[in-house]
């Protein structure tokens, strides 16, 4: 029955690594660069590739490069990890009704953790139900390449001389703008959450109120709220217009 089991599947395991190849090509260079960056921030080179096994979240990973490099504390750093992948408990729910019914609750978990914005995309654009087997090949393709790259940006940042090294912290501030531009477009919710977060997080720095840490996440708690209480404003004064 177990032979059966993995005949049936392997099919299904070569479409999703066949699947997985572009986002494998396109998490090298951003892979690479965060190796760089790790090296840099002080990070060897089995903490490099451990937080890219543990974590596996691009954005997360380089605003924990940051925050590290700010002195902030472990607590902060996981609050704001959440905050920032919390979009992924949607994801997962919108990719479970798409999944085969019949695979175990323990096989999703599994590949539910090798889920990126990038292999939801492929797995919720694929016709049909997407089966184990299919998950597990198109994540493993994903994770692969970024680990790997992880270390081998790690390995070449100890070959750069120490001021291209040191140069390379803004790719960190590069790689946040190109994460925040494709969102502002058309989306003026965005535009007003990145503002009113980016005055809070600069009301706390500059009057020492909070450490970096946490000024960051109460930033994103507020500005997030607020938005929201005045989406649902304008919406019940729409309503009421309306009637």
């Amino acid at each position: 029955m177990a032979v059966s089991a993995i005949g049936e599947s392997s099919p299904h395991f070569r479409q999703g690594l066949q699947a997985g190849v572009s986002i494998a090509i396109g998490y090298a260079p951003i892979a690479l660069t965060y190796g760089l960056l790790a090296k840099t921030t002080g990070l060897s080179m089995a903490e490099t590739i451990l937080m890219s096994l543990a974590v596996f979240a691009g954005a997360s990973q380089y605003i924990a490069l940051n925050l590290i490099a700010l002195g902030t504390g472990a607590v902060e750093i996981v609050l704001t990890t959440l905050i920032v992948n919390i979009r992924h408990f949607l994801m997962s729910t919108s990719l479970n009704e798409k999944s085969n019914q019949g695979d175990s609750l323990i096989k999703k978990a599994v590949y539910a953790f090798g889920l990126t914005d990038e292999t939801f995309s492929v797995a919720a654009t694929k016709p049909g139900t997407i089966t184990s087997g299919y998950m597990f090949g198109l994540n493993l393709m994903a994770y692969a390449s970024w680990v790997i790259f992880s270390g081998i940006g790690h390995v070449f940042g100890s070959a750069l001389p120490q001021t291209l090294q040191e140069s390379m912290s803004v790719a960190l501030y590069a790689m946040f703008i190109g994460l925040l531009v494709p969102s502002l477009k058309g989306a003026r919710k965005v535009v007003y959450l990145a503002v009113v977060a980016a005055c809070f997080n600069s009301i706390f720095t500059l009057t020492h109120v909070l450490s970096n840490g946490w000024s960051i996440v109460l930033s994103t708690l507020l500005s997030s709220v607020l938005i929201e209480l005045v989406e649902n404003v304008k919406q019940l004064k729409g309503r009421s217009t309306d009637e």
